[in-house]
C-alpha cells in the first residue's frame, strides 16, 4: 500500500484550513448583522431609560408633548407615522402593480428599457429633494386647487366627512402620504417587475391558449406564482415609508395634535426627532426623543415581523 505524497497532504490540509476560515468569516458576517441590530435597539432603550422610568407605558398612550413642563407622550407621533404610511401604501401598491404589469405584459419592447430606467432613477433621488418639491410645488397646488374642493364636497359626507374636513393649508398628513407614495412607488414597482419576469412563459402561453384574457392570466397565473415575493416587496416599501424623515418633515406640518382630519397638520416619529433634537436643552427632553427612536424601531420591527409571518404562512399553504 503506497503512502500519500507529502505535497498532497499539505494541499489537503491547506484546503481544509481555507474552508474553515471561510466558514468562520461568513458566520462572523452573519452574526455582525444581529449584533448591530441588537446594539442599536439596546442603545436607544438605554438612552430613553429616563423617559420610560418616568412615564412607563403611559408614554405610548399620552398625547402630551410639552418640553417646558417636561411632559412627553408618543401617541401623536405614532399615529402620524402609521397614518401617513398607510396612505402611502394605499396609493403606491396599485400604482406599482400597474407599472409592473405595463412593463412586463403590455409595453412594447422599445419602451420597457426607458421606463424601467426612469423607475430606477426615481428610486435614487434623495428624500430631501422629494421634500423640497413637496413643500414648494405640491403644497401650494393642493392648498389652492385640491383641498378646498375636497373640504367642500367630501367634508360633509357622513362617515368619511371627518377625514376630509379642515382648512386647506396644503400641509398635512394627506400631503405627507402622497409624497411618501411617490417615494416608495419605484421600490415596490422594481421588485414587482423583477418577480413578474420570473414567471415561466409556458405558463402564460398555456393560459392564453385556453382562451384566458390578459387580466385573467395576470390574476390567475402571474400573481399566484409570485405572491410571496410581491408581498415581501410591498412590506419593504412599507418599512421605508415608516422610517422616512426629511420628505415627511417638510410637508407634514409638525403639529403635536391628534386629529382625524387628513388635511390637518400632524407629526411623525422621524419628523419629531429631526426637528427637535437640536433644541433638546435637558436630559429628559433628549431622553424622550431617543425613546421615540426606540418606538420607531419597535414599530418597524413589528411590521416586518408580521410580513415574515405572513410569508411563512403563504409558503406553507402553497406547499400543501
Amino acid at each position: 500500500m503506497s503512502a500519500i505524497p507529502a505535497p498532497a497532504v499539505d494541499t489537503t490540509r491547506r484546503d481544509a484550513y481555507a474552508d474553515r476560515s471561510f466558514r468562520w468569516l461568513v458566520t462572523a458576517a452573519g452574526m455582525f448583522v444581529l449584533i448591530a441590530l441588537a446594539a442599536a435597539a439596546l442603545s436607544m432603550l438605554w438612552g430613553g431609560r429616563e423617559t420610560f422610568q418616568k412615564f412607563g407605558l403611559g408614554f405610548f398612550t399620552s398625547r402630551a408633548w410639552d418640553p417646558v413642563a417636561q411632559d412627553f407622550g408618543a401617541l401623536v407621533p405614532i399615529y402620524g407615522t402609521l397614518v401617513t404610511a398607510l396612505i402611502a401604501m394605499i396609493i403606491a401598491v396599485p400604482v406599482s402593480f400597474g407599472i409592473a404589469m405595463f412593463l412586463t405584459e403590455i409595453a412594447p419592447r422599445w419602451l420597457r428599457t426607458p421606463v424601467g430606467t426612469a423607475i430606477e432613477l426615481l428610486a435614487g433621488i434623495p428624500s430631501i429633494i422629494y421634500g423640497m418639491w413637496g413643500l414648494f410645488v405640491l403644497v401650494p397646488y393642493l392648498g389652492e386647487h385640491v383641498y378646498p374642493w375636497v373640504d367642500a364636497h367630501l367634508g360633509s359626507v357622513p362617515l368619511i366627512g371627518p377625514l376630509f374636513s379642515g382648512p386647506p393649508l396644503g400641509l398635512g398628513m394627506l400631503t405627507a402620504g402622497l409624497v411618501l407614495a411617490i417615494m416608495v412607488i419605484p421600490f415596490i414597482a422594481s421588485v414587482m417587475r423583477e418577480v413578474f419576469l420570473t414567471v415561466p412563459g409556458r405558463l402564460k402561453e398555456s393560459s392564453y391558449a385556453l382562451g384566458s384574457t390578459r387580466w385573467e392570466v395576470v390574476w390567475d397565473v402571474v400573481l399566484p406564482y409570485t405572491r410571496s415575493a410581491v408581498i415581501g416587496g410591498i412590506f419593504l416599501g412599507l418599512g421605508r415609508a415608516l422610517g422616512e424623515t426629511m420628505a415627511v418633515t417638510f410637508v407634514l406640518g409638525n403639529a403635536h395634535e391628534l386629529t382625524t382630519s387628513l388635511l390637518m397638520p400632524g407629526n411623525s416619529i422621524a419628523a419629531t426627532i429631526a426637528n427637535e433634537f437640536t433644541e433638546a436643552d435637558s436630559a429628559q427632553y433628549r431622553s424622550a426623543l431617543i425613546a421615540l427612536g426606540f418606538v420607531l424601531f419597535l414599530v418597524t420591527f413589528v411590521v416586518l415581523a408580521a410580513a415574515r409571518l405572513m410569508l411563512r404562512r403563504l409558503s406553507k399553504r402553497e406547499g400543501t
